[in-house]
C-alpha cells in the first residue's frame, strides 16, 4: 500500500510541465491556492530536467559549495583511513580531518575550506565517531597481522584487502557509512528540509551584490540536494554520483529510486521558485520516504552479501556485514516523525541480532536481520 502511494505521488510530480499556478480548478496538476495570482488568471511553470535554476536575469541561483566541500573531505578521509590496511594510522590526523583543523584538516586535505563534518554531525553521536576513530587507529597498529577472532589485522579477498579489529569490525566502513548518515542524511532530511530551514524568506535574494542571487529557502533546498551527492544531470549521469546518490543508483533496479529522488528534488525546487508550498511539501515527503527506503534496501543487500560469503570468505563476510551494520544505523537519522522503522527495531538488529562480536554472527542472525527489514519495508 505504501509503495503504491509513493508511485502515485511520483507520477504526480512527473506531470509538472503544465502546472496551473493561479487557476481556481483544484483538479489542475499541482493546484496551489496560495500561489493564485490576484487577478485569478492562470500561469504555468515547467520543471527543468537538470538541477539548474536561474533568476530572471539568467544568473544561477543554485549554491551548495559547503556540502560539496564536506563530500570531498569525506572522500579524502576515507582514502586515508584505507591506508591503515598497510600502515599505522594517526588518530590526530583523522580527528583533524573530522573537525577540519586549520581549514585544511591539519594539513591532511588537498584543499582549503572553512567547512567541517564534526559540527554538522548528529550531536549525540559525535563522541561515538571519535571512539570509532580511536578503534580504527588501534586496529591499524596490527595491519601486518592476519585478522582472526580476538586478533586485529587484515584479510584479503581477491585483490581487495580489509582491516578489522579483534571483533571483526571494519571501522573504515562503519565510520564512512556512519557519517553518511550522521552528517549527510541527518542534515538533509532533518535540518535543511525541516521546518526551521524551510519556513524562511523566499522573496529576496540573500546578497545579490555578492553573487548570492538565491533566497534563503532556495539555498536551503540546494544544500539538502548537495548532501544527496548527485550530479546536476542525475540519473542520466550516474558515473559522477557520490555517497548517497551512488547507493541510490545501486538500488534503482529494484526500487526505481533514482527518478523518485531526482524528480522530487527538481519539483520541490521549482515549486519554491513559484511559491508553491504544497508541491514543495509533497516533494519533501517523497524525498525523505524514498531516502529511508533505499537505505534500508542497501542494508538488506549487504546482509545478503555477508550471507553469500558466510563460512567461505571471511574477508568479504566481515566487510559486507560492517557495511550492513552501518546502513541500519543510518536509519535512525531519518526524521522520527515520518520514519517507518522504530528505534527499538534498529537497536534490536544492531545490539541483539548482530551484537558487538562480528565473528560470532551466524547465518541465522543474518536471516533474522534480513527478514526484519523486509517485513518492515515490504520488500
Amino acid at each position: 500500500m505504501k509503495k503504491t502511494a509513493l508511485l502515485i505521488l511520483l507520477a504526480s510530480l512527473s506531470m509538472v510541465s503544465c502546472k496551473k499556478k493561479g487557476c481556481t480548478d483544484e483538479n489542475a496538476v499541482n493546484y496551489s491556492a496560495e500561489a493564485k495570482k490576484d487577478d485569478g488568471s492562470c500561469t504555468y511553470y515547467e520543471t527543468p530536467s537538470t538541477y539548474q535554476f536561474t533568476d530572471n536575469d539568467g544568473k544561477s541561483t543554485v549554491s551548495y559549495s559547503g556540502q560539496t566541500d564536506r563530500l570531498n573531505q569525506m572522500e579524502e578521509m576515507t582514502t586515508y583511513m584505507k591506508s591503515g590496511n598497510s600502515s599505522a594510522l594517526s588518530g590526530a590526523n583523522l580527528k583533524a580531518m573530522f573537525m577540519n583543523t586549520g581549514d585544511n584538516g591539519g594539513g591532511n586535505f588537498s584543499f582549503s575550506s572553512s567547512k567541517q563534518m564534526m559540527d554538522k554531525c548528529f550531536p549525540s553521536d559525535t563522541a561515538l565517531f571519535i571512539d570509532w576513530i580511536d578503534s580504527l587507529v588501534i586496529a591499524s597498529a596490527d595491519h601486518a597481522s592476519t585478522a582472526s577472532a580476538g586478533q586485529a589485522g587484515t584479510l584479503s579477498s581477491g585483490t581487495s584487502t580489509y582491516l578489522f579489529d579483534a571483533n571483526g569490525k571494519e571501522f573504515v566502513q562503519l565510520i564512512e557509512k556512519g557519517l553518511m548518515g550522521a552528517v549527510f542524511m541527518y542534515q538533509a532530511t532533518n535540518v535543511y528540509l525541516g521546518t526551521s530551514k524551510m519556513d524562511v524568506d523566499n522573496t529576496t535574494a540573500v546578497d545579490a551584490a555578492a553573487g548570492k542571487y538565491y533566497t534563503k529557502m532556495e539555498h536551503h533546498w540546494d544544500e539538502a540536494f548537495g548532501y544527496f551527492g548527485a550530479p546536476v544531470d542525475f540519473p542520466t549521469n550516474t558515473t559522477d554520483a557520490r555517497f548517497w546518490a551512488k547507493y541510490c543508483n545501486k538500488r534503482d533496479a529494484e526500487l526505481g529510486c533514482n527518478a523518485t529522488m531526482m524528480n522530487a528534488f527538481l519539483a520541490g525546487r521549482t515549486a519554491i521558485v513559484n511559491n508553491d508550498m504544497t508541491t514543495r511539501d509533497q516533494s519533501i515527503s517523497t524525498i525523505v520516504s524514498a531516502w529511508e527506503r533505499f537505505c534500508a534496501a542497501q542494508a538488506v543487500a549487504y546482509f545478503q552479501g555477508a550471507q553469500n560469503n558466510f563460512g567461505t570468505d571471511d574477508a568479504k563476510f566481515l566487510h559486507e556485514l560492517s557495511e550492513a551494520y552501518a546502513f541500519v544505523m543510518c536509519l535512525k537519522y531519518v526524521p522520527v516523525e515520518t520514519r517507518v522503522i522504530n528505534f527499538s527495531t534498529i537497536d534490536d538488529i544492531l545490539s541483539n541480532t548482530i551484537g558487538n562480536n562480528f565473528w560470532a554472527v551466524t547465518n541465522t542472525d543474518l536471516t533474522t536481520a534480513i527478514n526484519e527489514l523486509n517485513s518492515t519495508y515490504g520488500f
